[in-house]
């Protein structure tokens, strides 16, 4: 607790920002995978539209975090918080971006029926995506951070189901030249949902950093898709 009541105020008003940010971020990607799976444009628009919220709260945060820098003049723990905060942020609207460019696509996808297997490959991406967000959202809000470790090298699980989703994408393209459209727009879903890991885990690493002033070790990219080939001649 400061002695000054209204440092205190400000940063409980940026973690408030913050977890705000995240819940929305949440819901953008959840609802963007389920007007993917249901062919709910109605729904990707509102995916579309929810993008702008993020924006604005973003800005806001950073107003805030230099407001505060610039007034209190803060050292050590309570800096660190305040860049974490605006670090977050940035990563949570980036989250809304990728969740706004899977809903961008469902018309294109929704054109052409997909294999089942492709869809619940998505699902399952999604699922685990989101999985590691929330679980790194709560950290943020309990300073849990013993956890973060554990959380961050879930990310490894996240690249192989997209390594094995752009592998059946792939396949599922070879053998209907109809499919190409469709698959090409659910790669790029695909990578976005495994790129909204990545900021899950550099949210884990900010926050990490922020409550320790130490950073986690340096984690390995597993994912394999550049290295992806399939037997034509067998198809």
């Amino acid at each position: 607790m400061h002695i000054v009541r209204s440092f205190d105020e400000d940063l409980k008003y940026l973690s408030g920002r913050i977890a705000a940010m995240g819940g929305l971020a949440e819901r953008m990607v959840e609802e963007s995978v389920s007007a993917l799976v249901h062919a709910d444009e109605t729904l990707a628009r509102k995916v579309v539209a929810d993008d702008l919220l993020l924006d604005i709260a973003e800005r806001e945060i950073d107003e805030k975090a230099i407001g505060i820098i610039a007034r209190r003049q803060p050292l050590a723990d309570d800096l660190r918080e305040i860049i974490g905060a605006i670090r977050i942020s940035a990563d949570l609207e980036r989250v809304g971006d990728l969740a706004k460019n899977n809903a961008k696509r469902v018309v294109a996808i929704t054109a052409a029926q997909q294999p089942v297997r492709v869809v619940r490959g998505l699902e399952a991406l999604a699922e685990l995506a989101l999985g590691q967000l929330k679980d790194v959202l709560d950290v943020y809000a309990t300073r849990a951070v013993s956890t973060l470790a554990s959380v961050r090298e879930r990310d490894a699980q996240i690249d192989a189901v997209y390594t094995s989703l752009f592998r059946e994408l792939l396949a599922s393209m070879m053998e209907d030249a109809r499919n190409i459209t469709p698959c090409t727009h659910l790669l790029f879903c695909a990578k976005n949902l495994e790129r909204i890991g990545d900021h899950a885990t550099n949210v884990a690493e900010t926050i990490y950093y922020a409550a320790t002033a130490e950073q986690l070790p340096e984690r390995s990219r597993q994912d394999k898709s550049h290295s992806v080939t399939l037997d034509v001649a067998a198809r």
